[in-house]
Order: structure tokens, then C-alpha cells, then sequence
């Protein structure tokens, strides 16, 4: 039994007596004093074979085989637990760490030797694994870097939006000259409106209009609530007949300010905002390459510095900036003539982002994320790197042929002296449609023409529309039916002084009061109810057509309790007026001029 144990009986351990025989395929027992197997027998010796005694157990079954060496190999239960009473030269269960037979050393498995391609497979899961930590841990970074970039402003308005809602969204550009090179740009800073679109998106994102606010417009801002670091509020009180760029900075007033005269002015409801300063633009148009710009003649402006020649040009950094601040040396040299620049340079911004390989280079969309979350100040509701994304996923389906800007249509400040104008006032027969185009979710880029195609001949069935006769030829006798106190009067004033009516005259009260505006005239005054109607925005109902002609008999305008003020469209149709222009951003042929 010492025999079985490391180092047994004749210091001879009993697991390397045990040799393999080639010739047999098999391991077999070599008793002391036997040459190894391949060397050959000496006469007189027995063969390991012959030389073991034979059990009756061995007699009837075959020759056992060596414990088995491959990892994970188990003996049957009971075999090799002891030694049979009639063999006991049947080896014990090897010891694991047993020296090769072959060589009278410790048998030690040899190790597989992995072949190229497997070595090739770990070292590429391992990279791969490793890749997949790093990354995970710098997309973590890269999100909550981009997070932190993020200016947020609390407007106290929450009103978002949802993916079956049309979105309105209020892009501002503030005058604030903070950064390198910004105070060479002249005029004071107030961090004023100083460029202000909103945007319109439908709400089964087909169309977009972007509709441009001038700075200089005379309007009334309304009481805004703002909102202190400490989580303090403050209403700041309203101005009257103050310019739209006052709607912020000025008294403490901040982007929610102007979000709230928006909405006043347009009728819009608006979700979110977004605003920008003049680094903003030199950053974000360096981060796309570059935005392409044509300009019909060549621009010299001492004032922003921008020089250049007539034709197309690609704009980046200080260059991109002076271009949108530009306006002494294009068009009239207002703020009218620098927003059909801002529109062509964000249209062709628009182009660029969607066109180019910006979103598709991991780079490029890396420094433009994190260039554009550095450069932008928007709203509590869209203030996460989620929320903004889920934005631009709705409003990047809107197609670049059908995403247009057009500005609101304005006159000249009637209040200003002729050779002193400076601001301008809403045209409300004009700026009224647009707003109901807005309000009503209807496409800028449809032109509304017959199916005909556009000349009004469809066999005879379509009445000639008569023409229109000239304001100074317009006869007409205003009646107040309405319960707006002096509505009469105001009307006759507007008509007179504003429209050039000077044939109208403010009858007083009518005989009875009225739900609706209503205009009577003759077959043969039908071009003065045609202008009248043009002026005032009457509706096709109010019209009505006497069967006797007039003569020299003024036509009957009686004012309903529909009537809303003077100058303000008692129905507006939700369709672009013919005289108003519009961009649409995949029109690379606009050139400013």
C-alpha cells in the first residue's frame, strides 16, 4: 500500500511504471528493471505484457487503459478506489501531479499551443471590450460636457410641445459685444432684440416659415415676469409705442420678455426659444466649414468692415459676423435691407448643416455640438442635451424647399418727420394674413394660384374681377353699428390720413346695430368697393351689391361688432399677400443687393 503514495515502496512511484506502448496504442504496466517501451527486449526478460500477474477479473475483460489525462476527465464511481485482492499491481488513481512516463521526470500536460487566428479573436475581444469602457466613459464625459455648456434662462412660461403640434420656436441675435473683436462694431450695446425670427413648424413637419422681426419696429411690450439667480421674481411693467429691441435687456428685461411681445404682436403661441450673441455667429459658421453668400453688388461698410466683391463668397469667423451686421452699404441702408441678409446667411447655414458631411464626420458633429451648446442661451424646457435633440429630430424632417423667411411687412413711422425716419409701424392690411397664416398652420411656400395655372381662365365660369379705383376716387359714408365707442371716427381718420381717402365722411350712429360689417354700392361702384374692401380686409360677405347704380351717391360702410380698430382686417384670408417676398433655404440663387 506505501507503493501508492509519492515516493512509495523502492522509491519507485507506481504512476511512472506506467509507459505508453506505440505498437499497442495503449499504456502499460513496467515492472522494475523493464526497458521503456520502442528499446527493444533482452532474451531472458519478460515483456511488461507477459510480466503481469492476471487476475481472475483481468481473465474476462479486456486490458484496462490508463487513467484518462485530458482536463476535466473523471474515473466511473468505485473504480480505482482501492486495489483488487487479486491484482495489485492495478495502478492507483494518478496523481495529478504526475511527471511524464517518457521521460522518468513529473508528467505534466503539455499546453495546447492556440493557433494564430484564436490568438488573433482574444486580442480583438479583449481591444474590443476595452473600446467599448473607454467608450462608454467618454460618452458620458461628452454628454455631460455638452450638458454643461448649456445657458439656460427660467422664463416662467412653460408650453411645450408635442410630435402631432405644430412648434414655434423664437430665435433671438443680441447686440452684446462681449469677446475679441466685438466692440469694433459700432453703436451701443444694450443686449437688445437686435435680430429676432420665429419660426413655424407645421405640425406634420412639411413647412416652416421663419418670419423676421425688425429691431426698430414701434411696438408695445407687455409686463414680464424675470427671474433672479436666487430664485427671486420681479414684474417688470410695460412699455407703450417703445422699438421691439427694447423688449430685452432694457429695465432687466430678458428673452422671456420678448417671447411675450411675440406673442402679443403675432397672435403665436410660442414652445421655446433659442438666442445667440455675436460670438455665436463667427463660432458657428467656422465649426460648418464656412456658409456660402452672394451679393448682387460689391460692399464697402466702414461702419462693420465687411469688403466684397459682387458674386458668391464663403464666410466664416469675423467675416460671418460683419456680413449679418451689415446695412449702410446694401439696399437702403436700414435694418430692412441687413435682414435679407440675416436670411440668406441662415438659410445657406441650413443648407450647409443638412448637405454637408458635418452630420455625418464624428469630428465635425463633435465641434459642432459642442460649439453650438457653448454659443446658445435657451429656455428651461429645452435645456439638456436630450431635450434639444429631440427638437432638432422633429424639425430637421421640414424639407429645405419648403422652409421659408419673409419679413413683416411695415411702413414707415407716420409720427417721424419726412427727412428723420428711423422706425417703422406694423402694416396691418399687409402683416394680418401672415399672422393668420402662422396661427392656421398654412404653408408660405404655396402660392395660392388657380389650378388653371395662375391666369383666371377656367371657360367662362370665373367673374372678372373689376378694377380697382384709385383711394382719392373712393365715395363712402362711415356708420359706427358697433359697440366699440367712436369706432366711426377713428375709421374716417385712418381712411383720411393714412389710405388717402379724402371722400369719406363719419355719418354717425347707425339706425340699428350691427353683428357684422357691411358695405352697400352700386354695379357701377363696384372698382371703389373693390379698394375700399382691400383696405380694410372685408370679407366677400360683407360686400353688397345694389341692383341701380349709385351715381354720384357715396357708398354705405356700416361698422359691426366684428370691427376691431382701424386699419385691422375685419377678415383676413391665412394667404401671403402678393407684394410680400419670401427666401425659401434651398434657393442658392439669392443674391442681396
Amino acid at each position: 500500500m506505501e507503493a501508492q503514495g509519492r515516493g512509495g515502496a523502492g522509491g519507485i512511484d507506481p504512476a511512472d511504471q506506467w509507459v505508453f506502448n506505440p505498437d499497442t496504442g495503449n499504456y502499460e504496466l513496467r515492472l522494475p528493471g523493464a526497458r521503456q517501451a520502442g528499446q527493444g527486449e533482452q532474451p531472458g526478460q519478460a515483456s511488461p505484457a507477459a510480466a503481469r500477474p492476471q487476475s481472475s477479473h483481468d481473465a474476462a475483460s479486456p486490458r484496462r487503459r490508463a487513467p484518462s489525462t485530458r482536463p476535466g476527465d473523471r474515473r466511473p464511481p468505485g473504480e480505482g478506489d482501492r486495489e483488487s485482492e487479486g491484482d495489485r499491481s492495478v495502478p492507483p488513481q494518478r496523481d495529478r501531479r504526475a511527471k511524464a512516463p517518457a521521460t522518468g521526470r513529473g508528467r505534466r500536460k503539455a499546453k495546447k499551443k492556440r493557433s494564430r487566428g484564436k490568438r488573433v479573436l482574444l486580442w480583438t475581444g479583449g481591444s474590443l471590450a476595452l473600446l467599448l469602457v473607454v467608450l462608454s466613459g467618454t460618452a458620458w464625459y461628452l454628454y455631460n460636457r455638452l450638458n454643461g455648456n448649456i445657458n439656460k434662462v427660467d422664463t416662467g412660461i412653460s408650453n411645450d410641445y408635442s410630435s402631432d403640434e405644430p412648434i414655434n420656436v423664437l430665435f433671438i441675435g443680441t447686440d452684446t459685444r462681449t469677446g475679441s473683436g466685438n466692440e469694433s462694431y459700432g453703436g451701443d450695446a444694450s443686449e437688445g432684440a437686435d435680430t429676432t425670427i420665429l419660426m413655424h413648424f407645421s405640425e406634420d413637419r412639411t413647412h416652416a416659415t421663419g418670419l423676421s422681426i425688425p429691431r426698430d419696429l414701434i411696438t408695445d411690450v407687455p409686463d414680464c415676469e424675470v427671474r433672479g439667480e436666487d430664485g427671486s421674481t420681479r414684474v417688470i411693467p410695460g412699455s407703450q409705442g417703445v422699438r421691439f429691441n427694447q423688449s430685452m435687456g432694457t429695465d432687466g428685461r430678458d428673452p422671456g420678455c420678448v417671447w411675450r411681445t411675440v406673442e402679443q404682436l403675432t397672435g403665436v403661441e410660442i414652445n421655446h426659444f433659442m438666442m445667440a450673441d455675436f460670438n455665436a455667429v463667427k463660432d458657428l459658421s467656422s465649426a460648418v466649414g464656412g456658409v456660402e453668400v452672394c451679393v448682387a453688388e460689391p460692399i464697402d461698410d466702414p461702419k462693420s468692415g465687411l469688403q466684397l466683391d459682387a458674386g458668391t463668397h464663403e464666410l466664416e469667423g469675423e467675416d460671418a459676423l460683419a456680413f449679418v451686421r451689415t446695412r449702410y452699404s446694401v439696399g437702403q441702408g436700414s435694418d430692412l435691407s441687413r435682414i435679407e441678409l440675416q436670411q440668406q446667411f441662415m438659410a445657406s447655414m441650413a443648407r450647409e448643416i443638412t448637405e454637408s458631411n458635418v452630420l455625418s464626420s464624428l469630428n465635425s458633429f463633435w465641434d459642432l455640438a459642442d460649439t453650438a451648446t457653448k454659443a446658445l442661451t435657451v429656455d428651461t424646457g429645452i435645456g439638456s442635451i436630450d431635450d434639444l435633440y429631440g427638437l432638432a429630430s422633429e424639425v430637421r424632417k421640414v424639407p429645405m424647399s419648403d422652409m421659408s423667411f419673409v419679413t413683416l411687412p411695415v411702413v414707415d413711422n407716420p409720427d417721424e418727420p419726412e427727412d428723420a425716419k428711423a422706425t417703422v409701424v406694423v402694416d396691418e392690411a399687409r402683416a394680418a394674413p401672415i399672422f393668420q397664416m402662422l396661427q392656421q398652420d398654412v404653408s408660405m411656400t404655396e402660392d395660392g394660384e388657380p389650378e388653371d395655372g395662375g391666369n383666371g381662365d377656367d371657360g367662362g365660369n370665373t367673374e372678372r374681377e373689376p378694377e380697382m379705383a384709385a383711394p382719392e376716387d373712393v365715395r363712402v359714408d362711415v356708420y359706427n353699428g358697433g359697440d366699440v365707442i367712436g369706432a366711426a371716427q377713428e375709421t374716417l381718420d385712418w381712411l383720411q390720413t393714412e389710405q388717402g381717402v379724402p371722400l369719406a365722411s363719419n355719418v354717425g350712429n347707425a339706425p340699428a346695430p350691427q353683428e357684422t360689417t357691411t358695405l352697400e354700392y352700386g354695379p357701377d361702384q363696384a372698382g371703389q368697393a373693390a379698394r375700399l374692401a382691400e383696405m380694410m380686409g372685408l370679407p366677400d360677405s360683407a360686400l353688397l351689391e345694389q341692383e341701380a347704380d349709385a351715381g354720384e351717391e357715396p357708398m354705405v360702410l356700416v361698422l359691426g361688432n366684428d370691427f376691431d380698430g382701424a386699419g385691422r382686417p375685419i377678415e383676413v384670408p391665412a394667404e401671403r399677400p402678393e407684394d410680400v417676398d419670401s427666401i425659401t433655404a434651398d434657393d442658392e440663387d439669392v443674391c442681396a443687393s
